[in-house]
C-alpha cells in the first residue's frame, strides 16, 4: 500500500484493491474509480494555481473554445481574463515540482516505478471547459476535484489527429467505452493511445498524475544525444577485407552486416545502455526548485548526524528523480551519476523514501561513505530539512 498522508488534518488515502488494478487494467483498459481516494478536498485553489502559472519556470497554457474557436496560450500568464468566459481552462504542468500538496498526492502512486512518473498536471475550468479530444501517449490518472466533468474515454484505436487553433492537438470524434461524470474523489485511469475528452459542468478543479511510455524514436533520440556528451572512444568502421570486385554504388549485404553490427555491439553493451537508462530516466524533464546552501548555510558530517539525532528529517526536493539500476553500484540524481561501494541498501532508501529520518539511517549514517555523500547532496540543495 502507498504512503498516506495528512492534507489539513485530513486523512487521506487510495481506496482501491491496487493489485487488482494492476493485473487487470494498467495498460490495457480504461477505468471509472468512484471516490478513488477519500477524501478529497482540493490541493490548492484556483487563486493559488494562477499565482503558480504566472511564475516563468512554471509551464502552463489556457485553453479557450469560444463560440467554437479552439484557442491555446501558453504562459505565464499577467492576466486571466479569458477565466471569466465559460469553455476556458487553466492548466498547469509539474505542480508537484512547487506545490508540497501535489507532490504529496503523487506519493499515493509510488505502486508505479518512478522512472514511469511525469507529473501532476492541475488544471481549472469554467463551465464547459476542456481541451477537446485528443489521444495521450503516456497513462494518466485523473482525479476529480471540486465541481464535476463529463468524461468520454475510447479503447484504444487509431484515430485522425489533428491541430486545431494555436497548435492545440485534437482527434477525430470516437465511441466512448465510457461516458460518465465524475465528481470529487473519483479517479479516471486512461491507458496509453485511448481517446478521450472532458468538459467540465461546472467551475472545477482536476489533477492529473502522467506516467510516460517512450517510444523506440525518443529513446534513439535521447540516446544519440547521450553520447554525443560522451567523451569517450567508440568503435570505428573498417574494412580492411575490401576487394575492387564491388559496385561503385553499392552497400554490400557484408557491409551492411558490418555496419548493424557496429551499431548493436553498442546497443549491446550493458555498461553503457545501464548508465544511459540511469541518467536519461532520473533527469527532470522540468525545473525543480533546488536551491544550493551557500557558503554560511553548508554542513559538514558532523552537522548532518546532530540534526538527524535531534529528531529532524530530510526531505528530497519536490521533483527531484533518484534512481537505481538493480544489480548496479550506482545511485542517479537528476542525470547525474554517483557510484559508492557498499551498503546498497543505505542508498536504496534515498531512491525509495520521500523523507528519511534517524529510524531510516540509523545503520547508514556509520558509514563515512555515506554520510560524505548524503552531506554533499544536503549542501547540493537535493534535500532540505523539515523541520
Amino acid at each position: 500500500m502507498p504512503p498516506l498522508f495528512y492534507w489539513l488534518n485530513i486523512y487521506m488515502k487510495i481506496n482501491f484493491d491496487i493489485n487488482h488494478f494492476m493485473v487487470d487494467y494498467w495498460q490495457r483498459q480504461p477505468l471509472v474509480i468512484r471516490q478513488g481516494i477519500e477524501p478529497f478536498p482540493d490541493l490548492l485553489s484556483p487563486e493559488e494555481l494562477a499565482g503558480l502559472a504566472m511564475e516563468e519556470e512554471v509551464q502552463s497554457r489556457i485553453v479557450t473554445n469560444h463560440r467554437g474557436n479552439w484557442q491555446a496560450i501558453s504562459g505565464p500568464f499577467e492576466q486571466f481574463e479569458k477565466l471569466e468566459q465559460n469553455a476556458s481552462t487553466l492548466l498547469v504542468q509539474a505542480t508537484n515540482h512547487w506545490h508540497p500538496n501535489c507532490s504529496q498526492l503523487a506519493e499515493l502512486f509510488h505502486f508505479i516505478p518512478n522512472w514511469r512518473f511525469d507529473d501532476v498536471m492541475v488544471s481549472y475550468a469554467t463551465e464547459q471547459g476542456g481541451v477537446g479530444p485528443h489521444i495521450d501517449q503516456y497513462g494518466v490518472f485523473i482525479i476529480q476535484g471540486s465541481g464535476s466533468r463529463h468524461w468520454k474515454v475510447g479503447a484504444c484505436q487509431p484515430l485522425c489527429e489533428f491541430a486545431t487553433g494555436d497548435g492545440l492537438k485534437q482527434c477525430e470524434e470516437f465511441k466512448p467505452v465510457i461516458d460518465t461524470v465524475l465528481n470529487t474523489g473519483d479517479i479516471l485511469y486512461i491507458p496509453p493511445g485511448c481517446p478521450h475528452c472532458g468538459i467540465s459542468l461546472s467551475p472545477s478543479m482536476s489533477y492529473s498524475v502522467g506516467f510516460r511510455a517512450p517510444d523506440q524514436r525518443e529513446l534513439f533520440n535521447a540516446f544519440a544525444d547521450y553520447l554525443l556528451d560522451d567523451e569517450q572512444n567508440y568503435s570505428r568502421y573498417s574494412d580492411p577485407e575490401l576487394s575492387n570486385d564491388h559496385a561503385w554504388g553499392e552497400i554490400t549485404r557484408h557491409q551492411q552486416q558490418k555496419l548493424m553490427g557496429l551499431m548493436q555491439n553498442m546497443v549491446n553493451d550493458s555498461r553503457l545502455m545501464r548508465d544511459f537508462f540511469g541518467r536519461f530516466f532520473s533527469a527532470t524533464q522540468r525545473d525543480i526548485n533546488v536551491l544550493p546552501l551557500d557558503e554560511q548555510s553548508r554542513i559538514n558530517t558532523t552537522e548532518l548526524i546532530s540534526t538527524l539525532n535531534h529528531g529532524i528529517s530530510l526531505h528530497r526536493v519536490e521533483g527531484l528523480k533518484v534512481l537505481y539500476l538493480q544489480g548496479l553500484n550506482e545511485l542517479f540524481i537528476d542525470g547525474e551519476s554517483y557510484p559508492f561501494s557498499a551498503n546498497a541498501e543505505s542508498y536504496r532508501l534515498l531512491a525509495n523514501q520521500m523523507s528519511l529520518n534517524l529510524t531510516h539511517l540509523s545503520k547508514a549514517i556509520s558509514d563515512p561513505e555515506f554520510t560524505g555523500l548524503l552531506t554533499q547532496w544536503v549542501n547540493s540543495g537535493f534535500w532540505y530539512w523539515n523541520e
